[in-house]
């Protein structure tokens, strides 16, 4: 018998799939399944190293699908869920916003639902600082797990209402749950339409790296294995019922990242092209993750390491973007 069943939704994607890495390296006596429906950002190229290992699993379905989730949860019987999957660019939801509704909101319903049912003992939801809306640029200001729900994209409205579903499940139902709002999270595996990704591949292509308005905004950076061992921490020892900050003290502007990226890549900034801002573009994000280091997590990356292992890693890991930015 495992020591512990675990399903991790969203496990062909960026966070999703470190985390099952992280997992599995850390408890081998763990069986995990990744839940993921393939949509354009899934990939499970990244897990072509333990796709045989008889203690992980994938199973491919829509989260939404109310019908296959409850089969699956029946038949399992997980201990614990840890759900990254989501639509999760901005832009798409710009554009089309109906997809978000659709697997953000009604997904997390779902799945909430059949954890319900069958009894898991711990529901861990990710989601993101961004629910919190805009912080101005006064450097003493944060977001904290008080902060009220102000999102202003359509992507962001959409896990403000999942986090609701969420924590009415923990106060009407009793669901032992908790919910992880992370900072910008970068390395490995990251699907290369996000800022960091997308810069690195376009200047080792030789491209022009698109830069939204004045490149002003201000994000806080969070390495996703610095993320993962948040997770760990929480899943294992969070409160429930609690939210949980997770950020790395690391704000830049995008401006100042992609000319990070350029300089140690020993290019031009001649590449550097400013594009038509992002309608309802939030000027600055920034956490305060104080309360998940009383439980006794610290980033271990700062901004000038992170930022230079990402780079190194996918200067020697073409064979999986190359792909991707081929089909894209």
């Amino acid at each position: 018998m495992p020591e512990r069943k675990l399903l991790i939704t969203g496990g062909a994607g960026f966070i999703g799939g470190n985390f099952i890495h992280y997992m599995m390296n850390k408890y081998p006596g763990y069986e995990v399944y990744n839940l993921d429906n393939l949509t354009y950002a899934g990939d499970l190229a990244k897990h072509r190293e333990i796709e045989t290992t008889e203690n992980y699993h994938f199973v491919r379905a829509d989260i939404a699908d109310r019908e296959a989730i409850l089969s699956l949860f029946e038949k399992e019987r997980f201990d614990d869920v840890v759900h990254f999957a989501a639509e999760s660019h901005v832009d798409r939801s710009i554009t089309g916003p109906g997809v978000f509704v659709h697997t953000n909101i009604l997904g997390t319903q779902v799945l909430l639902d059949a954890a319900k049912r069958t009894g898991i003992k711990k529901f861990i939801h990710i989601s993101t600082d961004e629910v919190y809306g805009e912080l101005d640029f006064e450097p003493a200001t944060f977001f904290t797990e008080m902060s009220p729900l102000k999102p202003n994209s359509p992507y962001s409205a959409s896990k403000a209402s999942s986090d609701l579903l969420v924590r009415a499940y923990h106060q009407t139902y009793g669901l032992p749950v908790n919910i992880i709002r992370c900072s910008n999270n970068y390395g490995p595996f990251q699907f290369p339409e996000k800022l960091i990704p997308l810069t690195i591949v376009r200047v080792l292509n030789d491209q022009n790296v698109p830069v939204y308005g004045d490149g002003k905004n201000i994000r806080d950076w969070l390495h996703v294995g610095d993320h993962c061992t948040a997770i760990d921490l929480v899943l294992h020892e969070g409160v429930n019922g609690e939210v949980y900050n997770v950020g790395g003290h690391n704000e830049r502007t995008n401006l100042e990242v992609v000319k990070t990226i350029i300089s140690t890549l020993g290019r031009s900034e001649n590449q550097i092209e400013f594009v038509k801002d992002r309608l309802g573009h939030d000027r600055r994000y920034a956490i305060d993750p104080g309360k998940i280091e009383i439980l006794g997590w610290k980033p271990a990356y700062s901004f000038e390491k992170g930022i230079i292992e990402t780079i190194d890693w996918y200067q020697n890991n073409k064979w999986w973007w190359e792909p991707i930015v081929a089909r894209s």
